[in-house]
């Protein structure tokens, strides 16, 4: 039996830290494929909007607005500063609920994927974590713990918490049982095992598990903003709501859709190649 260690494959085959290009690919052909990546997203955003102002131009209703004005709306909460205020709140209490909830998470996740009585133990609370309405989570963290900081982030990590666990679990569950056979015959430490053995074979489902928890996470500090909170994204939707200011309302909309775009694309999916850059390294 042969065990590739993901570190060791890594270097090896890295050759110091730079991915060798694969053979027969010019570079050329590497840049314009990332180039030309995010258009069949650019096109289906530029095929929404043309079909909105469409439909904005036929009804000349006030509660359709046109993208011009939803565009000004923007410009004006973004030149004023509370674009970035409110979104750097909200971006705040997501990141601080998503860490609590990843850190609970993967420790339950491994826990239930390797231990089957402890997988019947918490599933149960799992499922009903998953099935429970992110409105009513909101409802109740504002009942309990009104306006404190720990409203948003207990929230938040409820949300995403299930999500993540899940999948964690299923990731250890699939995991090659050589690899756990090879970590008790080195005595590795449990923290050993962590980093260099359960980590690593489970990074697709890990990465999965966040998408879901994140998506949900965005959900529910909304309704927590709306409902209970004085600041943050939902706050400023709730007031352009209470104003009948349905192009205010599309603007914050809009702007915080980039947020979670440049979050998914621009962090997320980088980490995510990173992270699984010696399981291709390996297959070659």
């Amino acid at each position: 039996m042969t065990v590739t260690h993901p570190v060791v494959a890594e270097e090896v085959a890295l050759g110091g830290g730079r991915s060798p290009a694969p053979p027969g690919r010019p570079p050329a052909t590497d840049v314009v494929g990332r180039l030309t990546r995010p258009l069949p997203a650019l096109l289906l955003v530029g095929l929404l909007a043309a079909g909105w102002q469409l439909m904005a131009d036929a009804s000349g209703s006030a509660l359709i607005p046109g993208l011009g004005d939803v565009a000004r709306n923007l410009v004006d909460i973004a030149a004023g500063g509370a674009l970035w205020d409110n979104v750097r709140v909200t971006l705040t209490r997501v990141a601080l609920g998503f860490a609590a909830a990843f850190v609970v998470s993967v420790a339950a996740g491994i826990a239930m994927g390797r231990s089957e009585w402890l997988r019947r133990f918490l599933e149960p609370a799992v499922l009903i974590g998953l099935a429970t309405p992110g409105l009513v989570k909101a409802l109740l963290c504002v009942i309990w713990f009104g306006v404190s900081l720990l409203n948003p982030i207990l929230t938040v990590a409820l949300a995403a918490a299930p999500a993540l666990t899940i999948n964690v679990a299923q990731g250890v569950r699939s995991v090659d049982p050589a690899l756990g056979e090879m970590a008790h015959v080195y005595r590795l430490d449990a923290l050993t095992r962590l980093r260099y053995v359960w980590l690593p074979a489970i990074v697709p489902d890990l990465f999965t598990g966040a998408r879901l928890g994140i998506a949900m996470a965005w959900k529910v500090i909304v309704l927590v903003e709306i409902f209970g909170l004085a600041d943050g994204v939902g706050y400023q939707l709730n007031l352009e709501f209470s104003q009948h200011n349905v192009a205010g309302v599309l603007a914050w909309t809009v702007a915080f859709a980039l947020v979670m775009a440049a979050i998914e694309y621009g962090l997320l999916q980088t980490l995510e190649r990173r992270a699984v850059r010696w399981r291709r390294v390996a297959l070659r």
